[in-house]
């Protein structure tokens, strides 16, 4: 149903002509000497189940902020402009998918960050539910090695699920087949996933460091701030229902308890200070469940902030 209320945007001109947060749009493989690029994966490899439940979200995400010339604008989050004047940043769209041959979507986004990486800059992609990590990770086979830091509900290990690999329950095990994948660091877990009890075993058994939610509430950032090797090459791994249900109702498995706005970022901004971030991604945001684009505005709130610390990192590296 189309609203009839007012918007922000409305007192800016109205919608704006470029991609997430006005960016300039280009078709993928497009640089432009870009040193960050914004690709929207609407979709990997779905369980059959519940087929493409995210695939509208870049787009919800894209339209959550949606001010013309909003980067010329102070960010009081970030406390200045969102993107220094010396770092570029593009929006290449959404890939297209099949609902059918999921090995032509993972190759598609698998080749589409290699053609990122190859020209130096850093890939920000938007998800589609949560298989997509794991062909975005099998782009940095020469790019390594990575540390990953995900913030998930759940923690990702099983093996398969009705003979599915590749899907939303599996990315952390995929990860840890990866040789270039150094140390991965889970944050958030809590409640009931698909994990089974092997699960939890294996991943600790390949030396994955977990922070249930739980302990992170009793601990605070700290621990997991010193698991992450310093001058580590990070990449951030979200599933927004790290989330608690409150800030992001918009996902399929709402687990009370997680994490604020501000409490996550205040982890991803000290991980920033001690890393530096290679890549990122967000998924799970289900637009059909949200209430009010509230997730979505979260969602896209996030993103603009690993967009602006990374392109702190470049600033000060350049």
């Amino acid at each position: 149903m189309k609203s009839d209320s007012p918007k922000m945007r409305s007192m800016f001109g109205d919608a704006p002509s470029g991609g997430f947060f006005d960016l300039p749009m280009a078709s993928p493989g497009t640089t432009e000497d870009a040193d960050i690029i914004i690709i929207g994966a609407p979709a990997a490899t779905p369980y059959p189940s519940v087929g493409n439940y995210c695939a509208t979200a870049p787009d919800a995400i894209r339209a959550a902020f949606g001010w013309p010339g909003v980067l010329g604008h102070h960010d009081f989050d970030i406390d200045g402009r969102l993107l220094p004047d010396t770092v570029k940043a593009l929006d290449w769209g959404n890939l297209g998918y099949s609902d059918s041959d999921f090995s032509a979507n993972r190759e598609s986004i698998t080749g589409t960050v290699e053609q990122v990486l190859d020209n130096g800059a850093l890939p920000l992609v938007l998800g589609g539910d949560d298989s997509v990590p794991i062909p975005v990770l099998q782009a940095f086979r020469e790019h390594g090695p990575l540390t990953i830091l995900q913030f998930d509900a759940h923690i990702d290990w099983r093996d398969e699920v009705g003979g599915e690999t590749m899907g939303l329950s599996s990315n952390m095990r995929r990860a840890s087949e990866m040789t270039w994948v150094e140390n991965i660091i889970q944050v958030g877990a809590r409640g009931i996933g698909s994990a089974r009890p092997p699960d939890r075993k294996d991943a600790l058994e390949w030396g994955a460091r977990l922070f249930p939610m739980r302990e992170v509430v009793r601990d605070g950032i700290d621990p997991i701030i010193a698991a992450i090797p310093e001058n580590a090459r990070l990449y951030i791994a979200l599933d927004i229902d790290a989330m608690d249900p409150a800030v992001v109702p918009a996902v399929i498995g709402p687990a009370p308890g997680g994490f604020s706005y501000w409490h996550l970022l205040e982890i991803i901004e000290a991980a920033a200070a001690r890393a530096s971030i290679v890549g990122f991604n967000l998924v799970e945001l289900m637009p059909s469940a949200d209430i009010g684009g509230r997730g979505a505005l979260v969602a896209a709130r996030i993103l603009a902030m690993i967009m602006g610390l990374a392109a702190r990192q470049r600033h000060h590296s350049s």
